[in-house]
């Protein structure tokens, strides 16, 4: 009778634990959020944990905003920021996770899993990053936007806001005029992001912003099929988003770093060919593709 009382009690906390999740998931998916900043706020909140790298000589220098994956700034995102540098561009890399204490005690995890921080949310932080650039001694135009993973999805997030109108969830209003801050980006990179459940990128873009979607051919944590489905359906809409596939990789490949218990690995001659298409790209030439 006993262990029938506490069988009967695990399962009564497992169906409320389901029971949040689902209505967490839920909120997200709306695009609720209790709390919301003002772009100022925001602003305060990001900048500190923010990673200049300027190119040498005299500025303003042409710019590049850098998103990490959910599980946080890690060494890939050096190695993208160097690419940009190598090129003339100062790159930024936007740490989202830092601020909100999402890089702490495995935290980063309920990112991954869609529960804290989606997409939708995250992409008022590259708002702001655009915004500001100007008062960083930087170009604000022609940016190229770099995102992995979550941080691709929230790129492309973000376009579909800026065309919808609406600020992204949890920013009270726009830093800047949803037109003037289309105007900002020139070109998105997304590696291997995230296109499924709960992803509301498939929509119309600002008129001219495009990119290129670079994607993991064995790809298990993100569905390469659904981001060729996607694409498809965006190229469809003119958005002019160019899509590669690296074979024979695993999702995250240009991450050295990560968890101990990660079944993903780093592969050395696949990042080296994604850092070739990636140069050919933001150079404006698409022939590395």
């Amino acid at each position: 009778m006993r262990a029938r009382r506490l069988i009967l009690r695990l399962l009564a906390v497992a169906g409320l634990i389901l029971a949040v999740l689902v209505l967490n998931t839920g909120r997200n998916v709306a695009g609720w959020v209790p709390l919301s900043d003002t772009p100022a706020e925001r602003l305060a909140e990001l900048s500190p944990d923010w990673r200049l790298i300027r190119p040498p000589g005299q500025g303003p220098h042409s710019a590049a905003v850098l998103l990490s994956g959910c599980d946080g700034v890690h060494d890939n995102m050096d190695r993208w920021a160097r690419l940009f540098v190598a090129q003339g561009r100062a790159a930024l890399i936007v740490n989202s996770h830092r601020p909100r204490a999402l890089d702490r005690h495995q935290v980063w995890r309920a990112v991954c899993a869609g529960q804290v921080l989606t997409g939708a949310e995250r992409a008022g932080d590259l708002a702001v990053a655009l915004a500001a650039l100007p008062g960083l001694g930087l170009r604000g135009d022609d940016v190229i936007v770099l995102g992995a993973s979550h941080g691709g999805w929230t790129a492309m997030e973000l376009m579909a806001q800026l065309a919808d109108g609406d600020p992204p969830p949890g920013l009270t209003v726009w830093p800047e005029p949803p037109a003037q801050l289309a105007a900002r980006v020139g070109r998105l990179m997304l590696l291997y992001p995230y296109c499924g459940f709960a992803s509301r990128a498939d929509a119309d873009w600002p008129p001219g912003i495009g990119g290129l979607m670079l994607l993991a051919e064995d790809d298990r944590i993100t569905d390469p099929a659904a981001c060729r489905d996607m694409a498809a359906d965006l190229a469809a809409r003119g958005v002019p988003l160019k899509v590669a596939v690296i074979a024979g990789v695993d999702h995250g490949f240009d991450q050295r770093r990560r968890s101990v218990l990660s079944p993903l690995r780093f592969h050395a001659a696949a990042t080296a060919r994604a850092e070739a298409m990636m140069a050919a790209f933001a150079s404006g030439s698409p022939d590395g593709l």
